[in-house]
Order: C-alpha cells, then sequence, then structure tokens
C-alpha cells in the first residue's frame, strides 16, 4: 500500500473500497469521481448540510430520504445514488466526507497520480500554485492532484499533506516552536 492510500482505512476506507470496486467493474470510476466531488464540494458550501451529515438528531428514515432526494435532484448516476442510499440506511453520514476523500484518492492512485493538500495563509495565485504542484511532484516522483484551501489561523506559510506525511512551514508553528524554546531556556 502506497503512503497516499495509508489512510484508507476504518469505516470510510470500507465504503471507498467497496465503491470503486463497483465503480470498476461498471467502467464508472470517473464518473463516480466527478458526482463526489460535486457532493463533496455542496458540503463544504452549506453549513445546513454539513451539519445534517454530522447530527445524531435525525433518524435512518429522515437520512434515507434525505440521501435519496439529493441524488435525484444532482441526477447522480444510479452507482451513486445506491451509494448514498446505504451510507445513510447504515447510519453512517458522519463518515459521507471521509469516504469521499477516500474514494477520490483510490481514483487518483489508479490514474497513477498522488494527492496533496496544501492549505496557506493566504490565497495563491495560479503561478504559485503551478510551482508548488510542480514541486511536489518533483518531490514523489509522481503526477500530484493539488487541493488549496485557505487558513488566516496560520499567519503566515503553508502546510502540504501528502498522504500521511505532512510539512508543515507555518508561521504560527515556528512562533509556538520558539515560544517552547523560550520557556526551556
Amino acid at each position: 500500500m502506497s503512503a497516499n492510500l495509508a489512510s484508507i482505512s476504518g469505516v470510510a476506507g470500507r465504503y471507498a473500497n467497496a465503491l470503486f470496486d463497483l465503480a470498476t467493474e461498471a467502467g464508472a470510476v470517473d464518473a463516480v469521481e466527478n458526482e463526489l466531488k460535486s457532493l463533496q464540494a455542496a458540503i463544504d458550501a452549506s453549513s445546513e448540510l454539513s451539519a445534517f451529515l454530522r447530527s445524531p438528531v435525525y433518524g435512518v428514515a429522515e437520512q434515507l430520504d434525505a440521501m435519496t432526494a439529493l441524488a435525484e435532484k444532482a441526477g447522480y448516476s444510479t452507482l451513486t445514488a445506491n451509494f448514498l442510499k446505504l451510507v445513510a440506511k447504515n447510519g453512517r453520514l458522519s463518515a459521507l466526507s471521509d469516504a469521499i476523500r477516500a474514494y477520490l484518492a483510490l481514483a487518483a492512485n489508479a490514474r497513477g497520480e498522488v494527492s496533496a493538500d496544501a492549505v496557506t495563509a493566504a490565497p495563491m495565485n495560479d503561478e504559485q500554485i503551478k510551482a508548488l504542484r510542480l514541486e511536489i511532484e518533483r518531490m514523489v516522483g509522481k503526477a500530484v492532484n493539488l487541493e488549496t484551501r485557505v487558513d488566516p489561523d496560520l499567519l503566515g506559510g503553508l502546510v502540504v499533506k501528502i498522504g500521511s506525511q505532512m510539512v508543515d512551514a507555518s508561521l504560527r508553528t515556528k512562533l509556538n516552536r520558539l515560544k517552547t524554546v523560550m520557556k526551556e531556556a
């Protein structure tokens, strides 16, 4: 198992692996991947949907109805719709985002790519993103799917996660290290 796939385990990993196997058999890996990316974007954009997925308040019937309606409204394939219904029926919607991430990593690995996440204190322009992607590709020796996001709490610098490896070059971490060293002195 590659370092990129090392974190695909547990409930989310089992769901992702099962969906990936079915999608591979059906020749629908890319289609399911695109549907899951759009679903994750919707989850990220909607605090209500995100809260619904994490909430233990809703019963299985309500969760199943909601996922069925969501899949129909979005026009998802039968495979993706059945996956969402199964996750809801089994009361595992809280693991849905993790399962989506795991599926995306499996699909990327099947294409010989590595997924990486970069968190920066300020938005990067296209040129900076391209340079970072090229540097990561040079380090890992594979094509890289780079996801970026902004976290102003970092103060400066960036944090890059490639599979289970993390490079933390944020100003916040450097200041915390300095603070610890000064306390010990």
